[in-house]
């Protein structure tokens, strides 16, 4: 606030001081909610138009970009992709997805796209978006980040710095074209917390041979020094990630993201896949779109 100071003066120049004063404060106030303060004021005798809000909690077009949770793999079947169960843009009732309960389970079918890919990593963000762009979607979700950590070996992680520059890439390319869509962006999952309620699993554990996640999911009985080390380090980038995701979406006024929430999340055994015991299912799907739900609609985020 400026140190205002009040001095006798004329009458005039009272009067002068006072309508500029005016005039500057309400320049300001419509900065801070959005507007330009460099922008021609209204024409005289009107009145100020609302400024629009930083966040809307009701948007009417959706669009999902990421890996295999937002594909929806192994939420129907055994080593496949089923986005109808998807939790952002799923039909599937079991589910009830987030733009089905954003945007009504008909318009959902007609006005949500889904470009994720089933082995993406934060490098294919860019070209996703870029595809995602052309529907014009006033929301776009965004999980990614698990395949970057789950490689053959601790040691082919993505670097934090090469994670940070392609998502700040998807952002400038999202920005180009939609300078007012909302992001909405998911934390990336707590690997080892998988890993441990997985692993007690014996179909699981046979899944998990075909090279699902190695980094983290190879030799998951051994809890010696050397694989608990791994395992660590593995969870350690994660937390890297979503450091860099919450960092960059702090810069974008309409990006938001979700404070940690699904990092946080304490998947049970009726919440993963049946096949794998790694990808969400149906039910822990339909608990990430709620996840998703409570964020979006909130009037300031949650976290």
């Amino acid at each position: 606030m400026r140190d205002r100071r009040h001095r006798s003066r004329p009458h005039g120049v009272v009067a002068l001081a006072a309508a500029a004063l005016l005039g500057a404060a309400t320049l300001t106030a419509c900065d801070a909610q959005g507007g330009d303060a460099s922008a021609p004021g209204p024409a005289h005798g009107r009145p100020s138009p609302r400024p629009t809000p930083a966040w809307d909690t009701t948007p009417r077009s959706l669009a999902a970009v990421g890996d295999s949770i937002t594909r929806g793999f192994d939420a129907c079947s055994v080593l496949s992709d089923c986005p109808e169960a998807s939790w952002a843009t799923g039909t599937d009732s079991e589910v009830k997805s987030l733009a089905t309960r954003l945007l009504g389970k008909g318009r959902a079918a007609s006005h949500s796209w889904n470009h994720a890919k089933s082995g993406a990593r934060m490098a294919d963000l860019p070209e996703q978006v870029a595809r995602a762009v052309a529907e014009r979607p006033e929301l776009v979700t965004v999980m990614v980040g698990a395949n970057d950590a789950c490689r053959p070996t601790a040691d082919a992680m993505t670097p934090v710095a090469e994670f940070r520059d392609d998502f700040e890439q998807a952002m400038r390319t999202l920005r180009r074209s939609l300078p007012k869509a909302q992001v909405y962006v998911a934390s990336v999952p707590d690997l080892k917390r998988l890993w441990s309620q997985g692993r007690t699993n014996p179909l699981g554990k046979q899944v998990w041979k075909l090279g699902i996640c190695a980094s983290m999911l190879s030799d998951p009985d051994d809890l010696g020094a050397v694989a608990t080390e791994r395992r660590d380090t593995v969870r350690e980038r994660v937390v890297a990630y979503n450091e860099v995701l919450e960092d960059v979406c702090r810069e974008d006024r309409r990006c938001r993201y979700d404070g940690g929430a699904v990092f946080d999340y304490r998947f049970d055994g009726d919440q993963l896949s049946h096949w794998d015991w790694f990808h969400p299912s149906k039910n822990g799907q339909s608990h990430l779109a709620e996840l998703a739900y409570r964020q979006v609609t909130a009037r300031k985020p949650l976290a």
